[in-house]
């Protein structure tokens, strides 16, 4: 069943109620002692409960929802593989940060047709935070109070506030990308570290300028598109190509398109 984008109206409000099926599994686990297990050989790689229950929960509401859609999910692979409408998920995407108590990890839902973007929901439980983007616009929930968000406009790195999760090389960056984005902190007007995918949604409420990281997966990143892009920002890979093109899984967004442009060219050097 195609959808014409004026009646994407009801996958949204379906999107917020999966937002609100993986609260309910993540939240009662935060800060409650939650066990992480290694799924990596070659690093610490957590994954909790929080992680795995929350997918299932999210897959099981598809499934009844909407049997011919695919899903694509960290934990639990893809599923109906070529389906022209497809949910990207993440339910606790920065499980190291999930594991630590800091509330900078949140649930990533995307909805693809034709594996682009259509929706996608930044939701922050125990802030209560809520960031939805579709039809070209995105907004900021928390409690009863709902905004537009748009992105501050900074044209120039010499006043941007720039953040990754993690600087250093040997995490998620190469040696030679995190020689680069020192550069980019040198350049700018401040950075912030391990925000993890808060760090898109602080962008799109003009709280943050630019965002650089790498070795993303497309649930990672697949949510975070029509968020910055419906706040005004732009979002590619560090080269300026469009997403999932880079197999390291590099990811830039910026607050304009001039401070994309100069950010690219420090990235590239």
């Amino acid at each position: 069943m195609a959808k014409r984008a004026e009646d994407l109206s009801e996958f949204a409000q379906f999107a917020s109620r999966l937002a609100d099926a993986a609260r309910a599994e993540t939240l009662p686990r935060f800060r409650a002692g939650a066990r992480a297990d290694n799924k990596s050989k070659a690093a610490f790689d957590p994954v909790t409960d929080a992680d795995r229950e929350a997918e299932r929960a999210l897959r099981r509401l598809i499934r009844e929802s909407f049997p011919a859609h695919g899903v694509i999910g960290e934990e639990f692979g893809e599923e109906n593989a070529g389906a022209e409408w497809r949910w990207v998920i993440d339910p606790v995407d920065g499980t190291r940060a999930f594991c630590c108590g800091a509330p900078s990890w949140a649930t990533l839902i995307a909805l693809e047709r034709k594996g682009a973007p259509v929706i996608g929901v930044i939701d922050q439980p125990f802030t209560g935070e809520r960031w939805t983007g579709w039809g070209g616009a995105s907004a900021h929930q928390r409690g009863a109070e709902r905004r537009a968000c748009r992105v501050s406009g900074a044209r120039r790195l010499a006043e941007a506030r720039v953040s990754t999760t993690d600087p250093r090389a040997g995490g998620y960056f190469t040696g030679e990308e995190a020689e680069a984005f020192l550069r980019l902190t040198h350049a700018a007007r401040l950075a912030r570290f391990s925000l993890d995918a808060y760090a898109y949604g602080l962008l799109a409420l003009g709280e943050i300028d630019l965002v650089a990281e790498a070795s993303l997966k497309r649930h990672d990143y697949a949510a975070l598109v029509p968020v910055i892009e419906g706040a005004g920002g732009v979002i590619t890979g560090w080269e300026g190509e469009p997403l999932g093109q880079d197999p390291r899984g590099r990811v830039l967004a910026a607050a304009s398109p001039a401070l994309h442009a100069e950010a690219v060219a420090f990235l590239s050097r």
